[in-house]
């Protein structure tokens, strides 16, 4: 995110911006032509912003969206490289509204989780968004397993999380009559929504309220413009340029067995847990070299790979073998056979890691420094429950951004 990006040259062919103090933004021509996907207001005419978001998913959208409603003064751009919105981690997830119960108490996922499933449900009340707050069963199906789900029930009490009870085995019969466990956390406040459905809502919202977003803009590099120090003849205080450069990051989310309701009627199983050797790879076979070597060179894989060897095995054998699946999914409802089941869509959880091998487990939002550091404010780290608390994310946002660049 980068306060005043000047949008240099026409809306198509290459294309150049300037941030305040001065920031140019230029795509690779490989990328094809720009598209001025929304745009209203004053800000039709206009070829700078004041505020550009780079990023068109749900974060980026809804972080524009708060943008633009506490400041509808300010032009305020969104960049996003695909000609579409929303069309990885957003329209590549579960689906789930989180009710916040799995994550450390006091840390930033478990309060914006928590605020952002009440926010979603608010929001989606408001726009008509259809959604179904379905609740979940969090089920102890082994004797051991019993302590950690007492453990876990206090967590979510900690955070905050409404309406949660414990139920021994004969309730958890009447709510899923198929479902085989000893004890079981009923979390009633869990839901299912089409979150890409909620992030063009907010794109919407953006454009209303006079918004521009631009796609197939693929941003390369961050430069100074060479601009007045002080202030530009177009009034920006901090000029700066955008090119397009890519953060590294590394999937390996160790998640637990999910059945999912969607929107659609369908029940997605799983997922599993293993390392994706592209970056935007939907399918089986994808594969990028340098995204691998990025992250094999820039991270801490090695480690994460030697410290989780026997965990990583059995979710390749599990992926790669159906009847293994089935096999753990029988642990919770006996009936399913494979003949029940066929092999879903995958999506990429972009996951940071730290350089001894440790997955980041919360949110991380900073700034850096130098001359163009200063001017911008990362979102590092937002896996899930990104998409259920991006709302409360986008509040958090603006106000770092009211503070940090004085608006």
């Amino acid at each position: 995110m980068v306060p005043a990006l000047r949008y240099l040259g026409s809306v198509c062919g290459r294309a150049r911006g300037i941030f305040p103090g001065g920031f140019s933004a230029a795509r690779t021509p490989e990328s094809g032509k720009s598209r001025l996907l929304c745009q209203g207001g004053r800000r039709a005419s206009t070829s700078s912003f004041d505020i550009v978001i780079i990023g068109g998913g749900i974060v980026g959208l809804a972080s524009a969206r708060a943008l633009i409603l506490r400041h509808p003064a300010l032009s305020i751009g969104v960049l996003e490289k695909e000609k579409d919105l929303a069309v990885h981690q957003t329209g590549h997830n579960s689906g789930v509204i989180h009710s916040g119960i799995y994550y450390k108490p006091e840390s930033l996922k478990a309060k914006l989780c928590v605020q952002g499933a009440a926010l979603i449900y608010e929001y989606c009340n408001q726009k008509g968004i259809s959604y179904k707050q379905c609740g979940k069963l969090i089920v102890a199906v082994e004797q051991e397993e019993i302590p950690r789900l007492q453990a876990l029930y206090e967590r979510g009490l900690q955070n905050g999380v409404q309406g949660l009870r414990l139920i021994q085995q004969e309730d958890i019969k009447k709510k899923e009559p198929y479902c085989r466990g000893l004890m079981a956390i009923d979390c009633p406040y869990t839901g299912i929504v089409d979150y890409r459905q909620v992030a063009l809502s907010f794109a919407k919202d953006f454009q209303e309220a006079g918004g521009s977003i631009l796609t197939s803009f693929e941003v390369e590099d961050i430069e100074m413009a060479r601009e007045s120090p002080s202030r530009s003849k177009d009034g920006m205080k901090y000029p700066i340029v955008i090119r397009n450069t890519k953060v590294p990051d590394s999937r390996f989310p160790f998640l637990g067995v999910h059945f999912t309701p969607r929107m659609d009627g369908n029940i997605w199983l799983g997922p599993n847990a293993v390392l994706a050797f592209k970056r935007e790879g939907y399918r089986p076979f994808d594969f990028s070299a340098r995204d691998i070597m990025d992250i094999i060179i820039k991270s801490g894989l090695i480690k994460l790979v030697f410290q989780n060897f026997s965990y990583g095995v059995n979710e390749i054998y599990k992926a790669c073998f159906l009847s293994a699946t089935v096999k753990h999914l029988q642990k919770f409802i006996p009936e399913i056979t494979i003949s029940d089941i066929l092999r879903g869509p995958a999506g990429v959880r972009a996951q940071a890691l730290d350089r001894d091998g440790n997955l980041i487990e919360d949110f991380v939002f900073d700034g850096g420094v130098g001359d163009i550091g200063n001017r911008i404010l990362h979102v590092r780290n937002a896996p899930s429950p990104a998409a259920t608390s991006s709302l409360a994310i986008s509040g958090m946002i603006a106000d770092e951004v009211q503070q940090r660049f004085k608006l």
